[in-house]
């Protein structure tokens, strides 16, 4: 019995992970917080300009709060599933960048890049989605490295972002961030994209790539004295330079004994017309938008349907080889041609060596399109 633990003991081994995990929150201090979130708040703050012109929309991304968690913390306060939008730096700064989004908010972001808007649909998660999120978090993240690089005095570049399905938390999440699988810094925007998402949008990052920030900020901060002593010193010489500039030069302001005579000047009559302003009134088409290039990689279905028909269930059942299916469209009529489901335009069928191809015969104006069912 003289070898039992003490009660004290017996605490002091059941809280030891605890005591760990304390150790570990504690290293990242309340002011190293208020750096990273300012750093958040500036960086995004770029990051929602370059959002709202994608997707022709107004964009707020509200300052950030940040925390520390682990990954069972995350996997109780984000729903599952998810989006995740993982960004590597290339250059200035070497640390994992992880983005969570919600699904639904993926698909409404999508939705407007592609020209629609906002609505969500019932349709699982695509490739096209995910193409169309990493092209927009890649032009975001791109834009708060251009921040980083003014704020850190030094070029910060990224490498295109990876972007997939999260589904299952937290065995899979481990398996490909392995950097996060103890205690993480968290920091949640509030995203508001007019009115069609209200939501919050996650950064995480390991504790030791957050510190590497902080302290790159601080060793910007500390330079700047510096190099203001010595643009002061640039602009003293400066002045000194004009002041003896305007010793030199001297101006004779007095009055001559005797005026020459000025004679009166002909002036030829100055034809004066009123301003012709030109007239807004007539409404312009708007044509390519500026910003299309920034989706020019986004993959798109393209259909070509040859006709459709109605048919009975009891009719369909009774298909076999040789059956004879008449469709609605007459021989020699055009195509119609659909991208991701909207008919678009119309053309005729041509060969290509051994293949069947479409040539564009006619585009369907933008009030004339609809989506097929």
């Amino acid at each position: 019995m003289s070898e039992m633990l003490s009660q004290e003991e017996i605490d002091a081994l059941l809280m030891g992970t605890g005591n760990e995990e304390s150790e570990i929150r504690e290293d990242f201090n309340d002011d190293e917080k208020d750096a990273i979130g300012e750093i958040g708040n500036i960086s995004m703050g770029t990051a929602a300009t370059t959002l709202s012109t994608l997707l022709n929309n107004r964009v707020n991304i509200t300052t950030p709060t940040v925390s520390l968690l682990n990954i069972d913390e995350i996997a109780e306060q984000y729903p599952i599933p998810f989006i995740i939008v993982d960004v590597k730096y290339k250059e200035g700064l070497q640390g994992l960048n992880v983005l969570i989004l919600k699904e639904d908010d993926v698909k409404i972001i999508t939705d407007l890049m592609m020209g629609g808007s906002g609505v969500i649909s019932e349709d699982p998660i695509s490739e096209i989605h995910l193409s169309a999120i990493s092209e927009a978090m890649n032009q975001m993240v791109g834009a708060s490295a251009t921040s980083l690089s003014e704020m850190f005095n030094k070029k910060i570049d990224i490498f295109p972002p990876r972007t997939f399905r999260m589904e299952a938390m937290p065995g899979n999440f481990m398996e490909i961030f392995p950097e996060l699988k103890e205690t993480f810094v968290k920091i949640s925007f509030k995203m508001v994209i007019g009115d069609l998402i209200d939501s919050e949008i996650m950064q995480l990052l390991p504790i030791s790539f957050a510190k590497e920030i902080v302290n790159t900020l601080m060793n910007a901060y500390s330079n700047e004295p510096a190099q203001t002593t010595l643009s002061n010193e640039k602009n003293e010489s400066v002045s000194a330079r004009k002041q003896e500039a305007q010793k030199e030069t001297t101006y004779d302001n007095s009055i001559p004994a005797e005026m020459p005579e000025t004679k009166p000047v002909n002036r030829e009559p100055v034809n004066v017309q009123q301003v012709a302003f030109q007239s807004f009134d007539n409404v312009v088409s708007r044509g390519t938008p500026e910003n299309i290039q920034l989706i020019q990689d986004v993959p798109l279905n393209v259909t070509v349907e040859l006709g459709r028909t109605t048919r009975k269930i009891s009719e369909i059942l009774e298909f076999g080889p040789g059956t004879i299916i008449e469709l609605n469209k007459i021989v020699g009529e055009a195509l119609d041609i659909l991208i991701n489901g909207q008919y678009v335009a119309k053309g005729e069928v041509v060969v290509i060596d051994e293949n069947y191809g479409i040539r564009i015969t006619d585009i369907v104006s933008p009030e004339k399109r609809y989506n097929r069912i």
